[in-house]
């Protein structure tokens, strides 16, 4: 794009927590623009101040600095001044507004970008720990928003009637990273004593996850081992099944997870089926099958569609049929399952998927210099479901 302007993105979600879809999307923007990632405060001693630091892929992240201590309600309004500040410093005049989540709402109040975009990567406010008025500032973000991104078809099937410019984009991969795992890689530390067959999963550890489905895989058959990678957030480890045949390694960087994965017979989506996990698009789908493992997977909407559909993923909810698919899947042949995956993968990229978010942005910003309307529906005001206002679901990672 030609437009010359600063994009200053508000999110739930740390930089260096997992690297998903904010790090993929923000990182192929830094190289035509300055990309400011304004992170939620962290607490402390003091003093109150806005840290800044600039990633290899030449994002700047920004991370507020809060006394502990300071009062709920002064919260918003020390973040509001840092980010006035923030923009004031380093003279950011002529910008786009990019949010992750509408908790930021009131933090950008007054503001003038040039556009306001919101990419709707989950349905928060089914998130274990979200806040309750997480439902009432995404209708109001909605209400705000000249272009709303989802990130994936059932969050847009949900979200589409509530603004008039949405567009599903969901998850993406990048195809030579994770092809790496398909040749023979010297194997990790930690995970080598482990013997075969290996069965892994890559991704956050929450509420999305069966856990009861895991231990019974583990527990039907002790001789695969099951390899767990990636942080324990908004449960509790106690709540881990701790079978001797499941192996928790801990959090891996993204530069890591090929050399783990080459050494996998085959890779797991064992999600729940519960509110949390009803309009998910997990980014590793694609992943694994770049790094041309079969894959098994709980029916998750994403998943089925159009992976299942196409016979690129297997399907099954219960231990006995997950089982079975797994064992499937270990027995398969593997060059017509990497034939298909390849001839699926051949127009995926994030770089496209980028490109396409770009072109619409573009039409956004060039509706807006013309003094055009928004193109978004009338702000609707849904009805209630029992429990809306109660609902908690914090932020987690696919």
């Amino acid at each position: 794009m030609n437009d010359d302007y600063y994009l200053v993105c508000l999110s739930h979600l740390r930089w260096s927590f997992v690297y998903q879809r904010p790090q993929h999307l923000l990182s192929r923007c830094a190289r035509e623009r300055r990309v400011f990632f304004v992170e939620e405060p962290v607490f402390g001693d003091g003093p109150n101040h806005i840290e800044l630091t600039k990633t290899d892929e030449g994002v700047i992240v920004a991370v507020p600095h809060l006394l502990l201590g300071t009062p709920l309600e002064e919260v918003e309004t020390q973040q509001r001044e840092m980010l006035r500040g923030l923009l004031a410093s380093e003279q950011i005049e002529r910008f786009v507004l990019w949010y992750y989540t509408p908790m930021a709402l009131p933090i950008a109040e007054g503001l003038s970008p040039l556009a306001i975009v919101y990419d709707c990567m989950d349905q928060l406010s089914a998130f274990r720990g979200a806040p309750p008025a997480l439902i009432e500032r995404e209708r109001e973000l909605l209400d705000e928003a000249d272009v709303v991104f989802t990130g994936g078809h059932a969050l847009y099937e949900e979200k589409k009637h509530l603004h008039n410019n949405i567009h599903p984009f969901p998850s993406s991969v990048d195809v030579p990273h994770f092809a790496q795992a398909r040749a023979q890689q010297p194997q990790p530390e930690d995970q080598a004593p482990i013997s075969g067959p290996r069965l892994g999963f890559f991704g956050v550890i929450d509420e999305r996850m069966d856990l009861e489905l895991l231990a019974g895989v583990a527990a039907a058959r002790p001789d695969w081992q099951l390899v767990i990678l990636g942080p324990v957030v908004k449960i509790s480890e106690d709540e881990l099944p701790r079978l001797a045949n499941i192996h928790y390694l801990g959090s891996k960087s993204y530069r890591e997870l090929p050399r783990y994965i080459a050494g996998w017979d085959a890779a797991l989506l064992p999600f729940a089926r519960n509110e949390s996990t009803k309009f998910i698009s997990p980014t590793k789908t694609p992943e694994y099958l770049a790094a041309g493992k079969p894959v098994v997977s709980t029916s998750i909407k994403d998943v089925v569609r159009p992976y299942e559909q196409l016979g690129l993923v297997r399907i099954a909810d219960t231990v006995d049929t997950f089982v079975a698919a797994c064992q499937a899947a270990l027995d398969e042949p593997a060059a017509a399952r990497l034939a298909s995956a390849d001839s699926f993968l051949a127009d995926l990229s994030w770089d496209k998927t980028w490109q396409e978010m770009q072109a619409q942005l573009q039409v956004a910003l060039t509706a807006r210099r013309r003094g055009e309307a928004k193109r978004r529906m009338p702000r609707v005001r849904a009805t209630r479901r029992p429990g809306d206002a109660e609902q908690s679901a914090a932020a987690g990672g696919k």
